[in-house]
């Protein structure tokens, strides 16, 4: 099958400079191209050639000022089975006139079918003109179907995953080794560390998070905050969300560690050095992927009951779920409820382990796509892909 894969204009691919979807993208390619002719479009970036193949794969780069309108020109040059759009369903005409043969699949990994993104009659033509909607989490299926009843049908939910070989557990041997190395590379010796790992903004809640720590830090004085993340994915400028922050910070000195960007390459190994990851999610997140990776890391996981959050995280049982998501205290005492109860986290972390090994590695991403996307190739391929599903490579 000749399949496209198309991420959004803002970030290349691979995630070089990270990005859920060019995650997602870099973990199922090994097995999808093992069965397919795989192309995938992305921005170009000084780091990467406009085109290469690495193991089989095709991808092609282009500028972001004319992105939909190169791939569109591609588009009509290059004939494909199947084209994958992530998060630009407004891209979905234009691509469809340039490849009126394919069969169109829109990847959601935000509510980009919203009021604020998409005009109800443009939407209706997009839901209309595509085969499959495939969406990160049930909350995000519940925002299309809510206002376009008419994509139930053809909406499923694909989980997104890890690859557990850069996850080892810290219980681990690799584990453990990682951990000491890290924890010596940012001065911690044996102190708790409480970790946030994201971009930088408002609706991700660090702030909270710091004035959360104001308490913990002085029940707790061997404990260390440590904020991973920049203002936008490889970018560390100072913005006035940023300033407010180190402000924010300033009174509990060398207590508040600011790491800036962290390459993808290196996030599991920030994971394995902390020991409680809170994701202080202030908007309706659609199911952060730092989810699975706290998850498969075996780090105790403090989220909020915001989007499609929950859908993993059991209150107690996989991680320590906030109802009240905009109080600092609220952060607190799930910090505090893990520190007083060593005992806990072994029983919460090899539950949360588990769930990712059974249902959230990336062969389950890509067995799930494969799914989706076999339900639209002609019928004498199904058999070949009956056949496919059967192999070890697709077993949950």
């Amino acid at each position: 099958m000749r399949l496209a894969l198309i991420c959004t204009e803002k970030l290349p691919s691979p995630a070089i400079k990270g990005g859920a979807i060019q995650m997602m993208i870099d973990g199922v390619v090994p097995f999808l191209s093992k069965e397919n002719n795989l192309t995938i479009f992305s921005v170009t970036d000084p780091s990467l050639p406009d085109y290469e193949v690495r193991n089989e794969v095709q991808y092609i780069r282009l500028p972001s000022e004319s992105y939909e309108i190169d791939i569109a020109k591609i588009l009509t040059e290059k004939r494909f089975d199947i084209i994958h759009v992530f998060n630009r369903p407004l891209n979905i005409p234009l691509y469809k006139k340039a490849s009126p043969s394919s069969q169109f699949v829109l990847g959601l990994h935000n509510d980009m079918l919203s009021e604020k993104k998409v005009s109800l009659e443009n939407g209706k033509e997009i839901v209309n003109s595509v085969e499959r909607i495939v969406t990160v989490s049930e909350y995000i299926k519940q925002t299309v179907v809510e206002r376009f009843p008419e994509a139930e049908s053809k909406t499923k939910v694909v989980y997104s995953g890890v690859d557990l070989v850069e996850y080892p557990p810290v219980w681990s041997e690799k584990g453990k080794q990682i951990r000491e190395e890290y924890r010596q590379k940012y001065n911690i010796g044996d102190k708790k560390v409480i970790l946030f790992v994201g971009r930088l903004t408002k609706n991700k809640g660090p702030h909270l998070l710091i004035s959360a720590f104001k308490a913990i830090a002085k029940r707790y004085p061997h404990t260390l905050l440590v904020i991973a993340g920049g203002k936008w994915f490889s970018d560390d400028g100072i913005n006035n969300y940023i300033r407010y922050l180190k402000k924010l910070a300033e009174p509990l000195g060398d207590k508040v560690i600011f790491t800036n960007f962290i390459p993808a390459s290196e996030i599991s190994n920030i994971f394995l050095m902390s020991d409680i990851f809170c994701c202080s999610s202030q908007w309706q997140e659609p199911l952060a992927r730092v989810h699975y990776e706290a998850f498969a890391a075996g780090i105790p996981i403090i989220s909020t009951n915001r989007g499609g959050n929950a859908e993993i995280v059991s209150h107690k049982e996989t991680g320590y779920l906030i109802e009240k998501y905009d109080q600092a205290s609220e952060f607190a005492k799930g910090i505090n409820f893990y520190l007083k109860n060593p005992d806990t986290i072994n029983s919460i972390t090899r539950n949360a382990r588990e769930l990712v090994e059974s249902n959230f590695q990336f062969h389950h991403v890509a067995s799930r796509l494969t799914n989706v996307y076999s339900e639209l190739i002609p019928k004498q391929n199904n058999d070949h892909y009956r056949k496919m599903f059967r192999s070890p490579l697709f077993r949950f």
